[in-house]
Parts: structure tokens; sequence; C-alpha cells
């Protein structure tokens, strides 16, 4: 297993990139990059390139509406020439609350225009012709009666560093996933329950490998929660500060049927407790559903607790064919509390 942390994107950036040039010290493998609707995320990975030498820079994720395909593909390939081949492709959907309401962009078609972006990204990484797609989303050249009629195929004029930057897909519905599973490098999948993925998603993962290329080799998946290593009440509690970010994605991340988190919480068996969290958050009762969210819930997406339960957490991931374990080190000193997990894996 390999170590990543998500950046802490919504405070200060600049302290939390020093962060990472500590960690990577430490034996950080990869840090990921959110960009939701703060600063974009192309703008901290090339100075987090420019600040390290050796941790992967990903993002997670870029939203496939807010860029078009091939400039997806040439800020991953511009990233990767930076970091000298450490970048890495997060894409995911996002959701209609953000997609419509922050980019004015209407949510359609997300496996369609997510497959489309992975394949023509490929295709321009690889340079082997100019470029033309017949997709779902995506038509390129853009057809004459759609435009001027002047439109032609091209080819990046740089030679990216690699011909294939890896893509990690963020993804929960069935069909996301299994799309996942078949065409991407690795898997972004969020409030991770390892003890329950398999019934969750191991029929949508089985799907999408029956149809993987096996040039792609193993599907990779990034997953894990807050790190914190210790004994006592006192370190058990530090589990809590994840309550209001389930809350927020349980609860307010979408209307009433229309939220991926709340889904995935009800069919991880804890169906009365997402529709009450979600009725407290939409209510604006964001602290009391925040204390509705189920201690085992909180328990189970997270790894804090003395060293001998952190082990025992870390396998469970391993066990559930986490290859990346993604970490959030809470304490006074989190350099030390990822070298310890080194030696946990």
């Amino acid at each position: 297993m390999r170590i990543s942390m998500p950046l802490q994107y919504a405070g200060e950036a600049k302290p939390a990139v020093d962060q990472v040039v500590e960690l990577e010290k430490a034996g950080l493998d990869t840090v990921w990059v959110a960009e939701a609707y703060g600063y974009d995320s192309p703008t901290l990975m090339g100075y987090i390139a420019a600040r390290t030498e050796r941790v992967n820079i990903g993002s997670a994720i870029l939203p496939v509406y807010t860029r078009t395909p091939t400039l997806i593909a040439q800020t991953a390939a511009g990233l990767d020439y930076l970091s000298d081949g450490r970048a890495v492709l997060g894409l995911g959907a996002s959701g209609p609350q953000v997609i419509e309401g922050w980019h004015g962009v209407p949510y359609t078609k997300p496996l369609g225009r997510t497959r489309d972006i992975v394949e023509i990204c490929r295709k321009v990484w690889a340079r082997e012709e100019r470029l033309t797609h017949d997709g779902r989303a995506y038509t390129l050249p853009l057809p004459p009666e759609q435009g001027t009629g002047l439109g032609k195929p091209l080819k990046i004029i740089n030679h990216p560093v690699r011909s294939g930057v890896p893509i990690f897909v963020a993804s929960l519905g069935e069909k996301n996933v299994a799309m996942t599973a078949e065409i991407a490098d690795g898997w972004l999948p969020h409030l991770f329950i390892p003890e329950k993925s398999d019934a969750v998603w191991g029929e949508a993962l089985a799907r999408g490998k029956a149809k993987r290329d096996p040039a792609l080799g193993e599907l990779q998946i990034c997953a894990g929660g807050l790190l914190a290593i210790g004994e006592g009440e006192e370190t058990r509690k530090l589990a809590d500060f994840t309550r209001p970010m389930i809350a927020l994605y349980v609860g307010g991340m979408g209307a009433k049927g229309k939220n991926f988190y709340n889904d995935v919480a009800r069919r991880y068996g804890f169906e009365e407790a997402a529709e009450r969290i979600q009725d407290l958050y939409l209510d604006g009762k964001k602290e009391e559903a925040a204390a509705a969210v189920p201690d085992e819930f909180v328990e189970l997406t997270n790894l804090v607790g003395p060293e001998s339960y952190v082990r025992e957490r870390v396998a469970a991931f391993r066990a559930a064919g986490v290859t990346h374990l993604n970490v959030t080190p809470v304490g006074d000193d989190p350099v030390k509390l990822v070298e310890k997990l080194r030696t946990m894996l």
C-alpha cells in the first residue's frame, strides 16, 4: 500500500503545501488537490510541483463539466512536464448543485462525458495521430453544422513526458463504479467503509473489471480517512472532527433523492440515520445533523485509536483492495504519524 493525503484546501493553501513538503520526507507518496468551488486545483498543483521532488500530485477532483476534454489533457500534460512525470489526473462528475449552481452548466450525461474525456486524454497524450473523436458527449472536430465548419484535427504541440498519465475517477453509483473499473487506472471512492464495500460495490466492480483492458493493469483504489494514533479518550474523540464533513456530504450534497452520498450511507445500512441527517441538514440544523452521524460510521471511515487498532484498520482497508491509503494526519506531529503509518504497511 502507498500513502496519500488530501490537501486541506478550504483554509490557507500555502501552509498546507509547507506540510506536504515535510510529509514528502516522511514517505508521503501522493497528495490530492481538490477544487470544489474554491481555488482551482491546477494552480495549487503547479505550486506543489515547484516545492517538491518526489511526491505524486493528483487532482481530486477536476469536475468533468468545467473544462473541455483537450484542456484537461493539456493541463495534465503540462503538470506532468513541470513535475518530471509525477502528475495524476483525478476526474469526477461532482454534483448538480456545484455544476449547475456554481458553473452554470447542465448536469447531463455524466457517464458518457467521463468516458469521452478519458478516451480523448489518452489520445492527446499518446500523440499518435491528429485528434478526432466521435463520442457520446463530444465530437472532435466540431461538426460543421454546429459551428463554422472550419475546425480541423490537431495534435498537441508539445511532446508529453509520458504517453499515459494515470487517471483516477471518483465515483459512487453502480453504473459509474462499473465504468471506473472498466476504463480508469484508479478509483477514488469517498466515505469508504472497507467492511461494507463489497456488499455495496462488489458486483459493479466485477462487472467493470470483466470488460477491462489487461494493458491497464489492476485497478488501483485510493481510500482512507482521518489518521490519529494514541491511547485514551482524547485521541478517540479526534474522529469526531469528521462528523461535520460526513453530515455535509450525507445531508447537504444534493436534494432529497438526488444525493449520491446519502444513497451510499443507506446502502451501508444506515437508512434511518441517513434520512435524519439529511432532514436536519436541509433544515439548517447542521450541528444536530453532525451529532446524528452514527458512531459506527465515524469509526469505520477513519483510522483513529491505539496503534494496535490502527493496524487493524489498515488491514481492513488492505483486505478491501485499497492500494493507496488516503489519510489526513491530525495531532501535534503529522510527520511522525506518517512515519509510523509507513511501518504498518
